[in-house]
């Protein structure tokens, strides 16, 4: 298992007039969460672009459990499982302190540039395979 953390801070334009957090903010969190976990393992997506690979999201789930609010500081902890074939699967946290706030996962596909499915780069394969162990 691949685990990053990154901490938010709730900005006042993500909430709604009641002052809980918008739903859909929570996806840009996810999103922050899966380019650092990239990041950390030496993948920065910027260079996953430059070499003509992108990851386009094919699902999204999100799982609202209790409300975030303004100025909450918030940990987004993103989980890879497996090793990523045609397909990269993530699941997220999003807590409070300790508190379970929300939950989610979203798939992607490694696409070219024309936006053809592809097998990921063999570096991404390969780290990965190192950081999960597997054989």
């Amino acid at each position: 298992m691949i685990r990053s953390v990154t901490e938010v801070a709730v900005r006042y334009s993500e909430t709604d007039m009641m002052g809980i957090v918008y739903h859909a903010n929570y996806l840009p969190w996810f999103e922050l969460g899966r380019t650092n976990l990239l990041k950390e393992l030496g993948l920065p997506y910027r260079q996953l672009e430059a070499d003509g690979y992108f990851l386009p999201v094919l699902e999204v789930a999100a799982k609202y459990l209790r409300p975030a609010v303004y100025d909450d500081q918030l940990t987004i902890i993103t989980i890879m499982k497996e090793s990523p074939l045609l397909r990269i699967r993530l699941e997220y946290e999003v807590r409070r302190g300790e508190e379970l706030l929300a939950t989610g996962s979203t798939v992607h596909a490694f696409v070219d540039r024309q936006g053809r499915p592809v097998r990921p780069p063999p570096a991404v394969v390969a780290k990965m395979n190192e950081v999960l162990k597997v054989k």
